[in-house]
């Protein structure tokens, strides 16, 4: 019978609600930008696309690449990891500059869609148990790495 890994130590329970808020809006956004991805992917096969083929490729690939990577950060918030509180802050103020003027124009429906969770994303990732645990003072979230003793985990790394 193979070994069984025991329970991480910081397990749904021990996340806060801002934190589990955060990712989910994250994750919300990226799964939103895979869906224009697709949309252009749509659009591109079926020769109906609003620009050149090859802008809406590029559109498409840029898509494509932007909602891996939000998601990529979205879950390497969720481990606790503090590189993506840079690539998420950028992320609501992209947000944020095209919601904006989205808002203004008149298209208000789709100005606050776009407003609403980038504001509410800039506020949770700068909440104090959300800095908490992506700045290393929380629970330890990661295999192998202690908090307790400052060790890092397999392969000589620590969190960050």
């Amino acid at each position: 019978m193979p070994p069984t890994q025991p329970p991480s130590p910081a397990g749904p329970s021990s996340r806060p609600w801002t934190l589990v808020a955060l990712v989910a809006i994250v994750l919300l956004e990226a799964a939103v930008l895979a869906g224009f991805a697709v949309f252009y992917l749509v659009s591109l096969v079926a020769g109906a696309a609003a620009t050149s083929p090859g802008g809406a490729a590029f559109t498409l690939v840029l898509l494509a690449a932007f909602a891996a990577w939000l998601a990529t950060a979205g879950l390497s918030l969720w481990r606790g990891r503090r590189w993506p509180r840079s690539a998420v802050l950028v992320t609501q103020l992209f947000a944020l500059t095209i919601g904006v003027p989205t808002l203004t124009s008149g298209v208000v429906g789709f100005g606050l869609a776009i407003l609403i969770p980038a504001a509410a994303a800039l506020i949770l990732l700068f909440e104090r148990r959300v800095l908490s645990i992506t700045q290393g003072s929380g629970p330890p979230r990661s295999r192998g790495n202690s908090s307790e003793t400052g060790e890092p985990g397999p392969g000589g790394r620590g969190r960050r």
